[in-house]
């Protein structure tokens, strides 16, 4: 794929400041096939196409909200085509699960969390409830 204009096309870093990522992101979603192979110039540098950017800002957007790299590989149609926007929202969906089960699981790690320091006194002692509690054979 050959770029004529070099106004049409960014250089990776370019591509990564305009965006906000790191360069090392984007030669990851190349490596895995998130991002197409870049076209090149004459001398061997990468240049990133508009449709190369809206391709990462989705990427990194979709990342952004939770998404695993497999999801995200879902939601392009890498494997299969489009996919459906009734595909798209039961992805979602169960995505929006699993948040709300690990936004659980974290309130009751914290009231746990409280509950054993609540018996902690903050003394400058190596007795503390805390570690204690992280001892106790149950």
């Amino acid at each position: 794929m050959a770029i004529t204009s070099p106004r049409a096309a960014l250089k990776r870093a370019e591509l990564a400041g305009r965006l906000g990522c790191n360069l090392e992101t984007i030669r990851y979603y190349e490596k895995i096939g998130l991002l197409p192979d870049p076209a090149r110039t004459a001398s061997g540098h990468r240049l990133y196409s508009n449709g190369d950017q809206v391709r990462l800002r989705f990427i990194l957007r979709a990342r952004s909200l939770g998404f695993s790299v497999e999801d995200v590989r879902s939601l392009l149609g890498i494997n299969d085509g489009r996919p459906s926007c009734a595909e798209v929202s039961a992805l979602a969906e169960a995505h929006r699960g699993d948040i709300r089960k690990r936004i659980a699981d974290l309130r009751q790690m914290d009231r746990r969390l409280g509950e054993i320091m609540a018996g902690c006194t903050g003394a400058e002692t190596p007795d503390c409830a805390l570690t204690d509690k992280l001892f106790e054979d149950r």
